[in-house]
């Protein structure tokens, strides 16, 4: 089967595995090979037996997803964040990028990122 997506991904993907990468080391690597990059925290959430998902990259067929449970599991930490941001939104904890994000949005998601951390700490989840 030939690739047929746009090279660029690859490029898009590199970028946001290294806004998310960067909290590995905190975190457990459950998929790292080409187009997919998968992190869960060392701990379960309350009441449940499996690890907590912490958040993931994925290259798709038409764009890269970057999804970050921490903002699903609360949602505040989305608050004040940028239209251009919040227009790369699919669901509540998924962000699509079609190109390389520019340094304001790739400084918002590091943040975000940084928060949603913070958050899982809080929760004694890492």
């Amino acid at each position: 089967m030939v690739d047929t997506r746009p090279a660029g991904f690859d490029g898009v993907f590199a970028e946001l595995r290294e806004v998310l990468a960067a909290h590995a080391p905190e975190l457990v690597v459950t998929a790292d090979e080409p187009g997919t990059f998968y992190l869960e925290a060392p701990r379960a959430f309350a009441g449940r037996s499996e690890p907590a998902f912490f958040g993931a990259v994925q290259r798709r067929k038409s764009y890269v997803s970057y999804h970050l449970m921490p903002v699903y599991a609360d949602p505040s930490l989305l608050e004040g964040m940028s239209t251009a941001l919040k227009k790369r939104m699919q669901g509540k904890s998924c962000f699509n990028f079609t190109r390389p994000l520019d340094e304001g949005t790739r400084a918002e998601l590091t943040e975000l990122t940084r928060r949603g951390m913070e958050k899982y700490r809080q929760l004694g989840l890492v």
